[in-house]
C-alpha cells in the first residue's frame, strides 16, 4: 500500500544537492489533513517543482559550464529541473479532480538525466491501493 502525496511532501532529486518540497495548488479543492492532494500532473518545474539546490548531472548544461570554467574540474551548476512527463504510476483506481491520485512510490524523470521521488509526504496516516 501506498500513501497519498500532499502539499509539503519533500522530494529529491538524484543529481540535486538539497531536498525540496512538492507544491500543490488547492485547485481539485481535495485535501487530507488540511493539505491539497497531489496528482501526477502537479509536475510542473519552478510551480510544483523547485529547484533542488545544485545539479550535478553532467548532461545539465549549466553544470557542464560550470565545470568548463573550473576547467574541467567537476563542480555542480544550478539546478532548474526540467521535467515533461507526470509522475508515475500514480494510483490510477483513485482521481483528484478526474486525475489520478499522485502516491509516494511515484517518480518523474528531469530532462538532465535526474529522478525526482518523494521522499515523505505529510500524509502518511492515509494509505492508497
Amino acid at each position: 500500500m501506498a500513501h497519498p502525496v500532499t502539499n509539503g511532501a519533500m522530494i529529491r532529486c538524484s543529481f540535486g544537492i538539497a531536498p525540496g518540497s512538492l507544491v500543490v495548488l488547492p485547485l481539485a479543492m481535495v485535501t487530507t489533513g488540511s493539505q491539497p492532494v497531489a496528482t501526477i500532473f502537479d509536475n510542473k518545474p519552478l510551480l510544483n517543482i523547485l529547484p533542488f539546490g545544485m545539479c550535478n548531472s553532467a548532461t545539465n548544461p549549466a553544470v557542464i559550464a560550470a565545470r568548463a570554467a573550473a576547467l574541467g574540474s567537476p563542480v555542480p551548476g544550478p539546478c532548474l529541473p526540467v521535467v515533461t512527463a507526470p509522475w508515475a504510476p500514480g494510483s490510477p483506481g483513485i482521481l483528484v479532480g478526474g486525475k489520478p491520485l499522485l502516491n509516494n512510490t511515484s517518480k518523474c524523470m528531469c530532462a538532465w538525466s535526474g529522478v525526482i521521488e518523494v521522499v515523505t509526504s505529510p500524509a502518511i496516516t492515509v494509505m492508497t491501493p
